[in-house]
């Protein structure tokens, strides 16, 4: 018998039904069909939708009461530099508030941002690591003062020592009529802006620094290579990579300036005016006239300051908006330019 005639026989090809089941299931493969992922799904789903039902909402109230409240006013809501909500008739307009809001917010991010830039940066890049964590831990403390507390500070402390700054200013800077002073108490919007800028260091500090942190190492070692400075470094490689981190930074610390209400209503003189100067007492803030004036407000009075309620509402979402839309544009987040 020929052993070799079995044993060379050619071995049959596998069936199709033994090739393993292909897998083009979209559902099985992202995991949504887990119930664990359906669960955490929906959950993330309604979250995002009750955050814009309750934004809506919202805005649907403060517009109702504002409409009501304008329909009563007898001047232009918007240019009259009074507000006298209680009279006959009702007058009030939100001129004032609006450049007092604006002109505190700028001084304080005039100031803040540079100074709290050059932290992060200073953490980040210059300060031995002990050193580092010892001004980080502190500026961590710093955000965690209550605003109440920075307002005692600002009356009792910062207002009554900023004379001799007031002076300077009005010695060398007067005659541009901005920083112009009559040698009155120091309840400005300029005393505002200093105190605002104290209160969001900490806010664009810790967020910049982290931000500078993430910066690829490779990026600043190769510059090192080529024979570049520290600062050479930081301004091709470092600042350009955080440059999206830096403005986000900034418009968290905007929107606290924005919306800041004790701290501004225990320094800001109660003046309902405008003065050219940014040294004289007067003006007033949005939030800071909302908590000053609601509990002693009549019907009326507490329409009229929804409505302005409002207006500062529209301002946070339009300064958020362009926020977004610059960091939108700086597509290169993800590195940094030479």
């Amino acid at each position: 018998m020929d052993i070799t005639t079995d044993t060379q026989k050619p071995t049959p090809s596998p069936s199709p039904t033994a090739q393993p089941p292909a897998t083009g299931d979209k559902s099985a493969g992202r995991g949504v069909t887990r119930p664990g992922d359906r669960i955490f799904l929906g959950l993330s789903r309604g979250s995002g939708i009750l955050v814009l039902v309750i934004m809506a909402a919202i805005a649907a109230f403060l517009t109702y009461r504002a409409v009501l409240a304008i329909g009563e006013d007898e001047a232009n809501f918007f240019t009259t530099f009074e507000w006298n909500p209680t009279g006959s008739p009702p007058e009030f307009g939100i001129a004032v508030l609006v450049y007092g809001t604006v002109v505190s917010s700028v001084i304080a991010m005039a100031i803040a941002v540079p100074v709290s830039v050059g932290i992060a940066l200073f953490i980040t890049h210059y300060a031995p690591r002990k050193l580092g964590g010892l001004i980080g831990y502190v500026i961590d403390l710093l955000a965690a003062v209550p605003s109440i507390v920075y307002g005692l500070w600002g009356a009792l402390v910062l207002v009554p020592h900023l004379d001799g700054l007031y002076g300077w200013l009005d010695t060398y800077l007067g005659w541009t009529g901005i920083f112009e002073w009559n040698g009155g108490a120091g309840r400005s919007l300029f005393t505002v802006g200093i105190l605002l800028a104290i209160m969001i260091l900490p806010i664009i500090t810790n967020v910049s620094r982290e931000v500078f942190r993430q910066v690829p190492r490779m990026h600043e070692e190769a510059a090192l290579a080529l024979g570049a400075t520290r600062w050479e470094v930081i301004r091709m490689s470092v600042l350009p990579f955080g440059r999206s981190g830096v403005i986000s930074a900034s418009m968290l610390g905007l929107g606290r300036a924005l919306g800041e209400t004790m701290a501004v209503a225990m320094v800001l003189s109660p003046t309902f005016d405008i003065s050219a100067s940014l040294l004289d007492p007067g003006g007033g803030t949005f939030a800071q006239n909302i908590a000053s004036k609601f509990n002693e407000a009549t019907e009326m009075g507490r329409d009229a300051l929804i409505a302005s309620g409002l207006v500062l509402f529209v301002i946070t979402l339009l300064v958020n908006g362009g926020a977004r839309m610059i960091i939108a544009r700086r597509k290169e987040y993800s590195g940094a330019n030479a």
